[in-house]
């Protein structure tokens, strides 16, 4: 499915290991929210991004002590490290000695060609990429007065400005981002940006809210773009714990058909039919499995015309009777199950599907 949607071709970068752009899986990622100098709290929060699906994390380096607490966080990381530097060049060499996998920069805040070409330089000796990231909130003033507003443009211009100062001193081991908390704004400067670099693009929504809220505007704004062909790594920024954004990510992935593997759970919204409690139901089953490693679509539907029927291709689901649920595969009735067993017992039958078919 990698070239489902007409995937732009872009040049490949290795991120500790991680190929991202050309026809690579889309990337998720995330960012941890521990303090950083915090080695076994931010280790714990990598191992539980790993679990959840997480592809690469980044940390941030507001000082020296975070940036010595890499050291022992890349050896011991199961997932490559992304350093996150603003304003300090030193942090970013220093991150580079201690095995940051990728460098998060904006060249145009470092301090100066000299200190630019002090970092490109120390990545290019480890082969280490920088991902230049810029955001509708980090426009530069002159562009501002030159556009009048936040606008594609600007970013765009904005952008590739950032890329230029790394190109000039001969390093082009590059991945840009280019956010807003518009998902309108971020759609138009992505697609602007598309057609002017072939470098990979890391794609989000930022400062994007609450769960709730986030959620839908980088479904919009993330969907929209990959489901155009663009984007090679992408991050669901939340207010919350870093693996809900993970699971999000995966989601969008999924939703589109660019991420194969794990459980697809699909259940109706229920109606005047509905003869069992269904939504009780629905949600610890979905709780209950979704980190299951099988891939296999399951449904949970509330009544005989969602269930096998619409949900025929669901490879097993419940749909509800009176008091009751059938079990379903593939559309055909295997056994009638009561609601009050329905959950342990849906649950065995899911597990038992997966081994019995090692659909991982």
């Amino acid at each position: 499915m990698d070239n489902y949607y007409g995937r732009k071709g872009t040049r490949v970068i290795n991120v500790g290991g991680l190929k991202i752009g050309g026809d690579n899986p889309i990337a998720v990622q995330s960012m941890n929210n521990t303090k950083t100098s915090d080695v076994e709290a931010t280790l714990k929060q990598i191992n539980d991004l790993y679990e959840a699906g997480c592809d690469l994390t980044r940390v941030a380096i507001p000082d020296m002590a975070a940036a010595e607490a890499l050291k022992e966080i890349t050896k011991r990381s199961p997932i490559p490290v992304v350093a996150d530097i603003h304003f300090d060049y030193r942090l970013a060499l220093e991150a580079v000695k201690n095995g940051a996998a990728k460098i998060r920069i904006n060249p145009g805040n470092i301090g100066g060609s000299e200190n630019v070409f002090k970092v490109a330089s120390a990545c290019k000796e480890r082969n280490i990429p920088i991902r230049v990231g810029v955001n509708s909130g980090s426009i530069e003033k002159r562009l501002l007065e030159k556009y009048g507003k936040v606008c594609p443009e600007a970013m765009t211009e904005s952008a590739l400005g950032a890329v230029k100062l790394l190109e000039d001193v001969d390093f082009d081991d590059i991945i840009i981002s280019i956010k807003s908390s518009s998902p309108r704004l971020t759609i138009e400067t992505y697609k602007m940006l598309s057609g002017m670099t072939d470098y990979p693009l890391h794609v989000g929504v930022t400062e994007a809210g609450t769960v709730r809220e986030g959620i839908i505007k980088s479904a919009v704004g993330i969907g929209s773009l990959l489901s155009s062909g663009i984007g090679d790594t992408i991050r669901v920024s939340l207010t919350g714990d870093p693996v809900d954004e993970v699971l999000a990510g995966i989601g969008i992935l999924k939703a589109l058909d660019l991420r194969k593997g794990g459980i697809t759970f699909v259940s109706c919204p229920t109606c005047g039919r509905t003869r069992v409690p269904l939504i009780e139901l629905a949600s610890e089953i979905e709780k209950r499995i979704c980190k299951l490693p099988y891939d296999l679509k399951v449904a949970v539907m509330g009544c005989v015309v969602n269930g096998p029927g619409e949900a025929k291709d669901a490879d097993i689901g419940l749909a509800g009777g009176i008091d009751e649920f059938i079990l379903f595969e593939k559309g055909e009735t295997i056994r009638r199950i009561k609601a009050e067993n329905a959950v342990d017992e849906f649950v065995e039958e899911v597990i038992k599907l997966g081994e019995k078919n090692n659909v991982r």
